[in-house]
């Protein structure tokens, strides 16, 4: 038989496992889609060519777009929930990236392009847990 303080201590630490495991997620998410964000943001399109293939079959302000919406996520993931300031913001954030992600996968799928889909798939089910584990699990609390 689990003593009083046993099982009282163990939703705390699965509390404490699962919030290491959103930070982690978050960070991970961040680096992601800030590094991809950034790159197609700013890279000349020639570049970019090189390593997005698919760049060169959209127009230059969509794919400007893509990059700002990729970082504008992996910021949101981040700062609301370090600041606690406006932290309701970060689920918003990666369920956004989930989207991302969802017509990543569809145009992917449309081009022909099966070898993209566990990339996408892998992120936005990080991105779903995010979105999951900070609106109902874990939320962090404003200031």
């Amino acid at each position: 038989m689990m003593s009083t303080a046993t099982a009282a201590a163990t939703p705390q630490r699965k509390t404490f496992a699962l919030t290491i495991a959103l930070w982690a997620a978050q960070v991970i998410l961040a680096v992601m889609f800030g590094m991809g964000g950034f790159m197609k943001m700013t890279a000349p399109m020639d570049t970019l060519v090189q390593t997005v293939p698919w760049s060169a079959d959209l127009p230059v302000a969509l794919v400007r777009f893509i990059g700002a919406s990729e970082l504008a996520g992996a910021l949101g993931l981040l700062l609301p929930a370090l600041t606690r300031i406006k932290p309701g913001l970060t689920p918003l954030a990666a369920a956004g990236l989930a989207t991302i992600m969802l017509f990543a996968a569809v145009f992917h799928i449309a081009r022909g392009e099966p070898e993209a889909l566990p990339f996408n798939i892998g992120l936005g089910a990080l991105a779903l847990f995010v979105a999951w584990g900070r609106t109902r699990r874990a939320p962090i609390a404003p200031r």
